[in-house]
């Protein structure tokens, strides 16, 4: 970095940053992200009283799980989100859930603030009726900070000022008090709704249960090739025969292996031969 930067950041720290970020998240960063990380890290600096950055890697590398390894988690992660982005994808998930009569498992693999699996909860609620109250939303994301926000459930007017009028009437309250001028979903939206923290390269899940659909929606833009492929051979067994997969609108063929095939726009099913190979 430029010799006027608040603390010093070489090369060989950048590198460092590079290898642990894509050792326990998955995140490929590439060369042009060397700013991004400066700024976001720069903040992790200042409350700890660290003097460079060298040092902040070192005490990180020191401590295998500690505390800090999440806020460095959390630091690095991009969270873009907003209702029904992508909408699309909502009248195919909805056309899908309404032929089935058993009860609805929807996985959003990157919850971030909360509006995707809202924005699926409203969805099963206005495709299934009474039916989605049997219904659910498993909402994941590796950011411990974005978890809370969403769980909370309360979003400013700006968030929600695409929403229609109706939804906005049907499945969100008006904040009052301190919350005035923001919106809370309904609590019957929030029951459908199961936040959790979940790193998509732990060995193991906490998803066990078969799924009717995955949104993994430009989560595996951040992946490398082999990542990408690690990823989607896992989300097979767990869903069920004929379930979908909905990536993002910067993810396209190049997501397409033997496992998944392009079933619309960014909408993956099962391959065949991978369906086969899924256990009953």
């Amino acid at each position: 970095m430029a010799a006027n930067t608040e603390f010093l950041f070489t090369d060989s720290d950048f590198a460092k940053v590079r290898t642990l970020i894509h050792r326990r998240a998955g995140i490929a960063l590439g060369e042009q992200k060397r700013q991004m990380v400066y700024s976001r890290l720069s903040r992790r600096l200042r409350e700890l009283r660290l003097p460079e950055f060298s040092a902040y890697l070192e005490m990180l590398e020191a401590t295998q799980d500690g505390d800090e390894w999440q806020s460095f988690i959390n630091s690095l992660t991009t969270n873009l989100t907003s209702f029904f982005r992508e909408a699309h994808h909502f009248p195919v998930l909805a056309e899908h859930v309404r032929k089935t009569q058993q009860p609805v498992t929807v996985w959003c693999s990157a919850a971030s603030t909360g509006e995707e699996p809202y924005s699926i909860a409203i969805t099963l609620m206005e495709a299934l009726g009474s039916r989605a109250s049997s219904s659910k939303v498993i909402a994941t994301d590796i950011d411990t900070a974005v978890l809370a926000k969403a769980e909370a459930g309360v979003f400013t007017a700006e968030q929600v000022a695409r929403l229609s009028p109706d939804r906005l009437r049907r499945f969100f309250n008006k904040g009052t008090g301190a919350n005035a001028g923001k919106v809370r979903v309904r609590p019957e939206v929030a029951a459908m709704v199961k936040f959790s923290r979940l790193n998509l390269l732990d060995p193991s899940w906490a998803v066990k249960e078969p799924v009717d659909a995955i949104f993994c929606r430009n989560v595996m833009i951040y992946f490398d090739k082999p990542t990408q492929k690690k990823v989607l051979d896992r989300f097979a067994p767990l869903l069920k025969p004929g379930g979908l997969l909905f990536a993002g609108h910067s993810e396209n063929a190049s997501l397409v292996n033997q496992t998944f095939k392009p079933l619309g726009h960014t909408v993956y099913e099962l391959a065949r031969s991978a369906a086969k190979a899924v256990p009953a």
